[in-house]
């Protein structure tokens, strides 16, 4: 796998999330800040190109392929397990730090044909090391080995990540084995910078030699751990009531943002300014804690915080007045190891509000993209379904039901539910591959679509199409991808195209709103700008913590983004608030508090 280049302002480049569901072992470009060209595969004829100028309908016909291809019955067998000859079994690995992966397969009942072969897929993002066959002394390096006489084996690096394991000169037999030591040298293999549970390495078997290949049914796991503490954060709500206390919740880091750090001990907070009044909380197992401060009656404050390890951090602006519009923090938008991303759903939702103390969270996982493909799994749709709701606690947190619409053809759009169920609409599905199919589908229901990284890569959308009104009354204007807005905007999205931004829209005539949102693809949903020079959150002014009131503020436009800090800005236009239609007069009363 060839690089792309360097990373927008200093990200790392994104490799290439190969899709070992693929029958035609077709790759897919990750869908993050960077992106790589899949190499030529023989698929199914190409349609036109039409609707988004960088639209790729050639990964949607090899998608449509991959759904008819035949897969024969040896395909996917087989077994998978930690260890080996001689080879200690890893418990955990430290993010970004070196791990041995010693792997054995086990061949199913049907083998291996000559001819066929064992993948191994480390994942594809997000740091770790490439495998390589050629230097010992170097991180990645991996040695393939086998005890069945008569079997020779074949190793070949197709991609960065992915190892092909060829079977040569006689089949391997039921209960034969395949051993393969990612990072056997003495540098060892760089695990993902990013912390999670259970990190899904995966194999897959062509077992019949026909160039088609099936993932195992279940992948190898590791527990990807938090680095040392590095970092402090600190949030509480922006807007409170006289009288009110103010609720602070604090949480300990690593350099990239993980939680889950080894510390304890307390923390004091205090009132900027009032340091004669100082609060004292203790830190949980997780690096986290939260008290509440008694304020003065009215103001603009902020709290600092000192914890251990000489750890400081400040809060978010915090207003306390009786009549300021209330603001909740959002991240609409987001993904976890379901796809290409780190991190379990339900890890994504605990840090929404555990860590990142956000009033509003959606997991948006992409509907065909990654490893496997989330609309053929029903089952792992009604696992997010049950988590949403598990999560959601009107009045204090508010989780959304989400998915990404991943059309390479017109653009990508995150699909959000404010009730407790909805539908997974596939963009690959010929009857709801066209945006206006989309929004039929979706009509009636609670639900909202959004476009994003709308500009450019991997992506834009085509504008050609006017946005529902009822179903799409904002957009995504800036996320980890950067700034939507305008080729002048501070980190525009990467490969803008020209009449694609955001402001060429409104120049269509279109209503939109803004929000921001992370597109995190690191499992830190609220903070993704920690790990890079910008992310994305969506302050919404919703009056109350709930679905009903969050839609409806939604709905009126009543919202802003920014690219990940806290700003607290109340806004009026002739007294009318953000987001209302107002008739054009020869002159208008703007007044910003920021």
């Amino acid at each position: 796998m060839r690089p792309a280049g360097p990373g927008i302002a200093g990200l790392p480049s994104l490799a290439l999330a190969l899709s070992l569901a693929l029958a035609l072992g077709a790759p897919l470009v990750a869908c993050g800040p960077e992106a790589v060209e899949p190499a030529p595969q023989a698929a199914a004829p190409a349609p036109e190109p039409k609707g988004s100028p960088n639209a790729r309908p050639e990964l949607v016909a090899q998608f449509r392929a991959d759904r008819q291809a035949e897969r024969h019955a040896s395909d996917g067998q087989g077994f998978a397990r930690f260890g080996g000859t001689g080879q200690e079994v890893p418990v955990s690995a430290v993010a970004g730090q070196g791990v041995r992966l010693p792997i054995v397969f086990e061949a199913g009942p049907l083998g291996i044909a000559a001819g066929g072969a064992v993948f191994l897929q480390v994942p594809p993002f997000w740091g770790w090391s490439g495998v390589q066959l050629e230097l010992p002394e170097a991180p990645g390096f991996t040695t393939v080995s086998t005890e069945a006489e008569g079997v020779e084996l074949e190793p070949r690096v197709l991609e960065a990540t992915l190892l092909a394991v060829f079977v040569r000169g006689r089949a391997l037999a039921e209960g034969e084995e395949i051993e393969i030591v990612f990072g056997a040298g003495p540098a060892l293999a760089r695990a993902d910078r990013f912390a999670e549970r259970a990190a899904p390495i995966h194999l897959a078997v062509d077992g019949d030699g026909d160039g088609v290949r099936q993932l195992l049914a279940e992948p190898l796991t590791l527990d990807i751990v938090a680095g040392p503490p590095a970092r402090l954060v600190a949030h509480a709500p922006s807007v409170i009531r006289p009288g009110e206390p103010i609720p602070v919740r604090v949480c300990a880091l690593d350099a990239v943002g993980n939680a889950g750090v080894d510390i304890e001990g307390l923390f004091r907070a205090w009132v900027a300014g009032a340091e004669g009044t100082v609060h004292a909380g203790a830190l949980d197992e997780q690096g986290c804690g939260g008290l509440e401060l008694r304020t003065p009656d009215t103001g603009l404050v902020v709290v600092s915080v000192a914890g251990p390890e000489g750890l400081q951090a400040t809060t978010n602006p915090i207003l306390i007045e009786e009549s300021a519009p209330q603001v909740l923090w959002g991240d609409l938008h987001g993904h976890s190891y379901l796809a290409d991303g780190t991190g379990s759903p339900e890890d994504y939702y605990a840090y929404a509000r555990d860590v990142a103390a956000l009033d509003v969270a959606a997991l948006t996982e992409h509907d065909h993209w990654g490893m496997p493909f989330l609309d053929e799994r029903p089952e792992e749709w009604a696992r997010i379904r049950n988590l949403v709701e598990d999560f959601h606690e009107p009045g204090a947190f508010v989780s959304l039901l989400g998915f990404e619409w991943t059309s390479w053809l017109y653009g990508h759009r995150h699909v959000l539910y404010f009730g407790e169920d909805g539908d997974l609409v596939s963009s690959v599905d010929e009857a709801t591959d066209h945006p206006s199919e989309l929004w039929e589908s979706l009509r009636g229901q609670p639900a909202l679509t959004f476009a994003h990284h709308s500009a450019g890569e991997p992506i834009a959308t085509d504008w050609t199409i006017p946005p529902d009104p009822t179903l799409e009354p904002l957009t995504e204007i800036v996320s980890v991808h950067g700034s939507s807005e305008s080729a002048e905007t501070t980190q525009p999205v990467r490969g803008g195209q020209p009449g694609q931004y955001v402001r060429d829209a409104l120049a269509r005539g279109y209503r939109l709103g803004f929000v921001g949102s992370g597109d995190g693809h690191d499992g830190h949903p609220g903070l993704a700008h920690l790990a890079g020079p910008g992310g994305g959150v969506a302050a919404i002014l919703a009056p109350e913590r709930t679905r009903e009131s969050v839609l409806a503020a939604l709905r009126a436009r009543r919202t802003y983004a920014t690219n990940g800090p806290r700003i607290l800005v109340h806004a009026t236009l002739d007294g009318a608030p953000i987001g209302s239609d107002l008739p054009l007069a020869p002159e208008h009363r703007l007044v910003l508090r920021v």
